[in-house]
């Protein structure tokens, strides 16, 4: 059932669930990045929420679940039926076609050329410091670092001047788009940032959503402006729509919802520079305020 070959994250994925605690001590299962991961539910919670098992029983019915890119089930099979499902599986994969679109915007010429190379030497003059990402910790929101899953470096802009030309230049270029596009006013910017990914690390960030806990929930749209093109790899992808990647011209912007499943591929030659807001509005805004109560230790409170 778990085939290499098939399950390698970027054509498909495998998540097994077990209940019981000796499949792990004695390495009957053993997780596999990419492609192949294990979930030890002993409280049985995932098990229950799937319908495999019923809350005070000691009944466990298991059966293969396949889900397609945008997360709907697309088949269930009980065990002895797995051939069926890996066919399914496939046939899923082989529907996916290289010129799909994601349901992104891209907007070319936001930053001129003097404003990337005024951020490229901003960062190369106080160099980055290791950037982690937002994750749920017992009802936390807390900065985590795992270079497995993210490896970029970031430098803050502290040039308030600068910071208020940037915004005025997304809010001229992005905001009568994305409301257009998506019916939705953009008043606020969070996050004014210098990010790069070295190739020299192998600089990336796999897959993920950018609003999924308490200190991230306002968040409503990303947006990614690369600064510079001397470099390969680094292209971004959302992979519940398909394989195609994206990499705007420098200057450029892609624009994303931040419920979408995205990733930044490895860089593999040279540095890839961005720069990389997030924008909401004013309802967000004060979620945003009330949620503080939800920031862990090192994650700076917000104030209107």
């Amino acid at each position: 059932m778990t085939d290499p070959e098939r399950f390698d994250d970027a054509r498909s994925c495998f998540f097994g669930v077990t209940v019981d605690a000796e499949d792990h001590t004695a390495e009957r299962i053993k997780t596999r990045i990419p492609g192949i991961r294990y979930i030890l539910d002993s409280d049985r919670a995932v098990s229950e929420a799937y319908g495999a098992s019923l809350s005070g029983s000691d009944h466990y019915e298991p059966y293969i679940m396949v889900l397609d890119r945008q997360l709907r089930v697309a088949g269930r099979y009980h065990l002895p039926d797995a051939d069926k499902a890996l066919a399914l599986i496939d046939r899923l994969a082989e529907e996916v076609k290289p010129e799909d679109w994601a349901p992104v915007l891209s907007v070319p010429r936001v930053f001129d050329r003097a404003t990337c190379q005024r951020l490229i030497e901003l960062y190369d003059a106080e160099g980055g410091r290791d950037s982690g990402f937002m994750r749920e910790v017992d009802g936390k929101t807390v900065s985590v670092i795992d270079h497995g899953h993210k490896r970029r470096s970031d430098v803050t802009i502290r040039d308030q001047a600068f910071c208020r030309a940037l915004s005025a230049r997304v809010n001229h270029c992005l905001r009568p788009v994305i409301q257009r596009a998506f019916n939705f006013d953009a008043t606020r910017m969070e996050r004014y940032i210098v990010a790069c990914y070295d190739a020299s690390v192998a600089g990336h960030f796999r897959a993920h959503r950018d609003n999924t806990t308490m200190g991230t929930a306002h968040r409503r749209f990303a947006v990614t402006i690369n600064l510079n093109d001397d470099f390969d790899g680094g292209e971004l992808r959302f992979p519940e729509f398909g394989t195609r990647t994206y990499r705007p011209a420098p200057g450029g912007a892609i624009v994303f919802g931040c419920g979408l499943l995205h990733e930044a591929t490895p860089v593999t030659r040279g540095r890839r520079y961005a720069f990389l807001p997030f924008l909401y509005d004013d309802e967000a805004a004060a979620q945003r305020e009330a949620n503080n109560q939800f920031l862990g230790e090192g994650v700076g409170a917000y104030r209107q």
